[in-house]
């Protein structure tokens, strides 16, 4: 089979089959998660910044469209695709109505930008991923903290924003939350107040807001029990931010490698944040390693070691990022021993997966709602599946190059929204895997 779709035309469903190791050099795209909030925090400087690298997925798309709707400026340079310029515009006089934010996760980012151009931020209930209950109390109890009022119903929220005030905003979080971090680091910038944050996420995505807020002219000092940040005493002329590599992306392409017995050099994604990825491919016997912005895998040159592989997701400072999960999953089925899975920050991942890779045949033994165990090596066989997530989708497709005869993926509009041309990736190193349109 060859990579192909029709001009104009939507795929419904991708077929992939087993073929030969996959092999050669790929780059992947600019992250969605590190890109949704830098956008966010773009609009809060409310100054124009350029953002490079952003990936052109349809998460990413929304977002732009409600910083539009929401009274920013976008525009896009005409030499470089990858790039958009976030611009200020004039204030108008009520919050916007801002219904597509129902469709991306990452909607709530735009409160602290509303609350300051508005005063007043309504929103309906984040959409996203359906993998289990995300709530947002904790972003409420942040707002909070800089004296906003919010306001729930069934339909979605309403945030109120405080009269001016000065002085340093402290608040601890009951658990290490990426959204409520970022929420916090966002509404500071918003306030222009100091903000000491205790137990705060220092997720990668995290910490490249703080980078980009740096080079805005912000201090800040992150620890593990603290983070501090002050407004800047200046600020630059020109803010030029550019979006890291997509590391989930890079991870599931190096599953899909070792899957295949393959060998590869996938570029652009930072070392540091593959760190966990690597580390579980090495105990799964794969030969991996990541330096600079590249990471590379050489199945062949590893061996099965029997070891079992405990992929634990975790908030802890370089802890397993819980989208690297399901592709390692994927792969796990493949290699022997036996391995445990455990996902409690998105309760409702398991879920979503473990039915669909039960369809091609996978045992799988859930020990609770959010840990499963699988002994390997087990033999797939191809049939139909759905991508009910973003990360269900990608280790579906992992799975399938392995799985005898063919695999038919459909759901490509959640795959869409975390991945702009996954699937292409893949044929590019080789895979057999088409769209297949109508």
């Amino acid at each position: 089979m060859t990579m192909t779709r029709a001009p104009g035309t939507a795929a419904e469903v991708i077929a992939v089959r087993p073929g030969p190791p996959l092999a050669g050099t790929v780059a992947v795209d600019g992250s969605k998660n590190a890109a949704l909030p830098l956008l966010a925090a773009a609009a809060a400087l409310n100054r124009p910044v350029r953002l490079s690298n952003v990936p052109a997925n349809t998460d990413i798309r929304i977002m732009l469209t409600l910083l539009q709707q929401s009274g920013w400026h976008v525009a896009q340079p005409v030499d470089e695709s990858a790039s958009v310029v976030i611009l200020p515009a004039k204030a108008g006089h009520f919050p916007p109505d801002l219904a597509q934010a129902a469709r991306i996760r990452a909607s709530y980012y735009l409160v602290s930008s509303l609350l300051a151009r508005h005063g007043e931020a309504r929103l309906p209930w984040p959409g996203g991923c359906r993998i289990g209950a995300r709530g947002m109390e904790l972003h409420f109890k942040v707002y909070e903290a800089f004296g906003d009022r919010s306001v729930v119903d069934d339909t979605g929220y309403r945030v109120k924003a405080a009269a001016p005030r000065t002085g340093t905003v402290s608040l601890v979080l009951p658990f290490r939350s990426r959204g409520a971090t970022v929420a916090a680091l966002l509404r500071a910038v918003t306030t222009g107040r100091p903000l000491r944050l205790g137990e705060p996420n220092l997720s990668p995505e995290v910490l490249y807001v703080l980078e980009a807020l740096r080079a805005a002219g912000w201090e800040s000092r992150a620890g593990e029990r603290l983070l501090i940040l002050s407004p800047p005493s200046s600020t630059p002329n020109d803010i030029a931010w550019t979006v890291p590599g997509d590391k989930v992306e890079a991870g599931t392409l190096a599953c899909a490698v070792a899957a295949t017995g393959g060998s590869a050099h996938i570029e652009g994604a930072r070392a540091d944040d593959l760190a966990p990825l690597v580390a579980a491919l090495l105990q799964l016997g794969i030969c991996a390693g990541s330096e600079a912005n590249a990471l590379t895998v050489s199945a062949q040159d590893g061996r099965e070691t029997g070891r079992p592989l405990r992929a634990v997701a975790s908030l802890s400072p370089g802890g397993l990022d819980a989208d690297f999960e399901p592709p390692l999953m994927a792969l796990a089925l493949r290699r022997p021993g036996t391995h445990l899975f455990a996902d409690a920050i998105n309760p409702g991942r398991h879920s979503n997966l473990l039915p669909q890779l039960s369809r091609l045949g996978a045992a799988i033994q859930e020990v609770s709602p959010t840990e499963c165990r699988l002994t390997g090596p087990q033999r797939l066989t191809g049939t139909g599946v759905e991508a009910t997530d973003i990360r269900t989708g990608s280790a579906l497709m992992v799975a399938g190059l392995t799985a005898r005869g063919v695999t038919t993926l459909g759901g490509l509009d959640q795959l869409r929204r975390g991945h702009a041309d996954l699937p292409g990736k893949l044929h590019a190193l080789g895979a057999d895997i088409c769209e297949v349109t109508p």
